[in-house]
Parts: C-alpha cells; sequence; structure tokens
C-alpha cells in the first residue's frame, strides 16, 4: 500500500487530497454495496456511535494527511524508521490507558533497539529536508493518538469489524470532500494526461485500501496497540526491497543497514500481557465474627433480603433457614463455629454464604 501510494503521488496524480478522497469514497461505495447485497453486515450510522467515532476521524486523517505530505517531500525509508521509533511510547500508553503491562527486560531491550536504528539512521541520512522532517513529526503525534485511541473504540464500542471500516471512511469522507476545494488540487488534475495504466494504478490504490482498513480494525482487536505498530513495522521489509528497485532515492547503505536493526528489533519483541485485576480476598482467621458480619452483610444487600430455596443471610451474617422455619412453624440461626472459621483462612464472602445454607439445610433433616 506504501508504494502503490507513493507511485500514485508521484507518477499519477500529484494531488494527495483529492487521492485520499477518491480512497475514502471508494470504501464507502464498497461496503455499502456489499451490505445491500447481503454479502456483509455492516452497522447502521447511530448517534451514540458517531459520537465516539469522531476522535478516531481526526487521527485517522491527520495520520493519512501528513503520510501523504511526508510520501511527497522524503523518501520511504525516511519514514519507515521514524515509524519504527513509535513503539517505545506506544508501550506507555498501553500501560497508562489501555490496562497492558510493561514490557519485560527482552522487549524493552527490543524497544530501545528500535529508537537507537532510527536515531542512527537520521545520523546518517544523505537526503535531510527540513519540511520532510517537519511532517514526520507532525505524523508522530497523529500517529500515536490514532493507534490508542482507535484500540481504545475497538475494545469498548460493540460494533462489526465491517461497520467500522463504514464508520471510519465515512466519517473521514464528510470534512475531507469539503476540504478538497480548498486545497486548489483542481489545476493539478486538469494538468494530468490520463492512460489506462495511471486509472488501473488509481483504482488499485482505492481497493488496497479497502482491504487496508477491514485489515487493520481486525488486528487492532486481536493484539495490543504497540504490537500492531510493531507487525506493521515488520511488514515494510518487503517495501523496502521493492522501494530499492524502482526510485532511485533510495536511502544509503548505512541507512539501510540501521532499518535492518530496527526490523530485527522488531522480530524478538514480546507483546506485553494484559494487567491482572487483584480478587478481593478476605480473611477471617484472626478477625472473629466481626468479620463475619460484615461479610454478611454484604451477601444481605447483593441478595436484597429475600430467602432462597435453601436459606439467606440475615444482617447480622448469620444464615438463617428460612425454609425451614416455614415448614415447621418455627426455627433457629445457625452460625459458624469459631473452629470451622478457622478452616477457611482466605473464604469469600459467596463461599461463607453457600456453606451456611448448606449446613442449615443439614440440620434440618
Amino acid at each position: 500500500m506504501l508504494v502503490v501510494n507513493k507511485v500514485v503521488i508521484t507518477s499519477v496524480l500529484p494531488a494527495p487530497t483529492l487521492v485520499l478522497t477518491l480512497q475514502l469514497l471508494v470504501a464507502v461505495i464498497v461496503v455499502l454495496g456489499g451490505d445491500a447485497l447481503g454479502w456483509i453486515k455492516v452497522d447502521k450510522l447511530e448517534w451514540d456511535k458517531v459520537k465516539k467515532f469522531a476522535l478516531v476521524v481526526g487521527g485517522f486523517l491527520g495520520t493519512l494527511f501528513a503520510n501523504i505530505k511526508v510520501l511527497q517531500y522524503a523518501n520511504v525509508e525516511t519514514f519507515i524508521t521514524f515509524r519504527s521509533s513509535t513503539p517505545l511510547v506506544l508501550s506507555v500508553c498501553d500501560y497508562i490507558w489501555l490496562g497492558r503491562a510493561l514490557p519485560n527486560a527482552r522487549s524493552w531491550g527490543c524497544l530501545v533497539l528500535l529508537l537507537g536504528g532510527s536515531v542512527g539512521y537520521v545520523l546518517v541520512d544523505a537526503d535531510f529536508r527540513l519540511s520532510a522532517y517537519t511532517w514526520l513529526a507532525l505524523w508522530y503525534a497523529f500517529f500515536t493518538f490514532d493507534t490508542v485511541y482507535a484500540k481504545h473504540v475497538v475494545d469498548t464500542v460493540q460494533m462489526t469489524n465491517w461497520g467500522r471500516v463504514f464508520y471510519g471512511n465515512f466519517l473521514a469522507l464528510v470534512p475531507l470532500a469539503l476540504m478538497t476545494p480548498v486545497m486548489a488540487e483542481h489545476h493539478t488534475v486538469m494538468a494530468v494526461v490520463w492512460t489506462p495504466g495511471k486509472a488501473l494504478i488509481l483504482l488499485l490504490s482505492c481497493l488496497m485500501g479497502v482491504g487496508m482498513s477491514h485489515a487493520s480494525y481486525l488486528l487492532r482487536e486481536a493484539v495490543s496497540a504497540t504490537f500492531f505498530t510493531i507487525i506493521g513495522i515488520l511488514c515494510k521489509v518487503l517495501t523496502v526491497i521493492v522501494n530499492v528497485f524502482i526510485w532511485d532515492k533510495h536511502a544509503s547503505p548505512e541507512g539501510i543497514a540501521c532499518l535492518m536493526v530496527c526490523v530485527l528489533a522488531g522480530t524478538f519483541y514480546q507483546q506485553a500481557p494484559r494487567r491482572q485485576q487483584q480478587p478481593l480476598v478476605v480473611s477471617i482467621a484472626d478477625s472473629g465474627s466481626s468479620q463475619l458480619q460484615k461479610l454478611g452483610a454484604v451477601d444481605h444487600a447483593s441478595l436484597g433480603g429475600r430467602s432462597t430455596s435453601s436459606g439467606r443471610i440475615s444482617s447480622n451474617g448469620q444464615a438463617a433457614d428460612g425454609g425451614g422455619a416455614a415448614a415447621g412453624g418455627g426455627g433457629g440461626s445457625h452460625q459458624l463455629l469459631p473452629e470451622k472459621q478457622s478452616l477457611l483462612p482466605k473464604t469469600s464472602s459467596n463461599q461463607i454464604a453457600s456453606r451456611a445454607s448448606v449446613s442449615s439445610g443439614n440440620n434440618n433433616r
């Protein structure tokens, strides 16, 4: 996709905003057409989901536009290497906002090596352009926000994957279509001499955009934000090889060596697991009846004071045999003996309620 976009911008239609608009429009048409034919299922527009996707669209548009501008002013290796440094920042974002643990020592080493390869490339880059690096810095900010927030939305908003594709492309198409006339790219379009080959390449970039959008949302759902980015970096190996044979404006051998260091580090990265929430464990070995009373109050509140077929928990933490009392015309309460409590050093409130009910039923027999 990166190579095809580069060809489109440099050789077919040097109008980045118009190219993005066409790609989004084709994606919307393809998705709605598939839904109308019954081939796929697409979520309808709902205001609550639109609000949640609004910031996704902002990050998506900013990332795409900065991406196109980077490809317009810099070589492909420059873009790939800067992208290789983003996992170091995203791993911290995963920990702060997305519930992931911090990387282990091996993964931290890989992330630092990724950053070192990126810095090494900048130092040996023979095609340094201030305008290109300005757009890269803007892309960096948009990309980080888009990756983190999009992962949050995918995890929290229930939608079909094609629904996500539709929302993302349709909501981005509206402001971009309004922006296209302002960019005054119609002069560029009028100057283009169209051939079947050029039209085919442009159409190919649009269809690949649909596939990329669908695959990226599936991948976001399956892995962490950091690992999502690293997978994208590893996929760029083929891009580098193709780029070397297509354009003469590629990186120096030293720069490509730094890029390979980044790819090698990404290969050995291990995804950080989700942080485990510690379950509430209550010890009643040393607390006696006061702790039992507290646990009984919790269960009584959760059960709403209702009796069950086997019994209920009274407000003072005792197990009252409601069923037996009703059947026998009376009945008493049965409290867990201290020696029984000592055998349960770590017991949850639900377990206490259950054991109390069993004990009550046995006594009625």
